[in-house]
């Protein structure tokens, strides 16, 4: 993806409710093909953060990647998730964060439906 399919257009308003943001169905992230049902929402875009709700249907394999010019951070709502950051593997609950830095590999599976909330900065748009 270049740098102007990665940009995402600041939020114009101070509050929203997910019920009033269209879901995006989700194919890859970083060019990388996902395996299952992945779908976000984007909640709000600042000038340096990203706030994403994220729903990941039982199963979903998100493949190994690595994000280059952004961190990200993730707070599970509801489900389990299988996590492997950096070769390092953590089983995810509600309740439990967990970070991505730049340049580490990391690795995801639906362990059951999961509904989590990501953090990215700066913002950058790493699906399509």
């Amino acid at each position: 993806m270049t740098a102007a399919d990665r940009h995402l257009d600041k939020t114009n308003r101070y509050f929203v409710r997910s019920a009033d943001v269209a879901p995006e169905h989700i194919t890859s992230v970083e060019g990388v093909l996902e395996q299952g049902h992945l779908e976000v929402r984007k909640m709000m875009v600042g000038d340096e953060i990203l706030l994403l709700e994220v729903q990941r249907g039982k199963g979903l394999i998100d493949p190994v990647h690595k994000h280059m010019d952004h961190e990200s951070m993730g707070y599970l709502i509801k489900g389990r998730l299988k996590l492997v950051i950096g070769g390092q593997e953590f089983i995810a609950e509600a309740g439990s964060s967990w970070m991505h830095p730049v340049g580490v590999e990391h690795y995801s599976e639906a362990l059951e439906d999961c509904l989590q909330i990501e953090i990215k900065s700066p913002p950058r748009k790493t699906w399509k």
